[in-house]
């Protein structure tokens, strides 16, 4: 009987494994559609900055606000 409760249990965690795989594999794939989306509006608002007139160059980290 041992020996089937063993199976029985081994077969229970590689199912539980398996749910918990896909699940992250989803949650990955939908994640990365995302990142996508999210770089193209990134690419977008750059253009637009760029249209304003905005500078390409970010503020030099070592300078200090200007209320200083």
């Amino acid at each position: 009987m041992a020996d089937n409760d063993t199976l029985a249990e081994l077969e229970s965690r590689i199912a539980f494994q398996e749910d918990a795989i896909d699940k992250l594999s989803e949650v990955v794939a939908r994640q990365e559609m995302d990142l996508e989306k999210l770089t193209r509006m990134v690419k977008i608002l750059h253009g637009q900055l760029r249209e304003l007139g905005g500078s390409e160059e970010a503020p030099a980290a070592d300078v200090p606000p200007p209320h200083y």
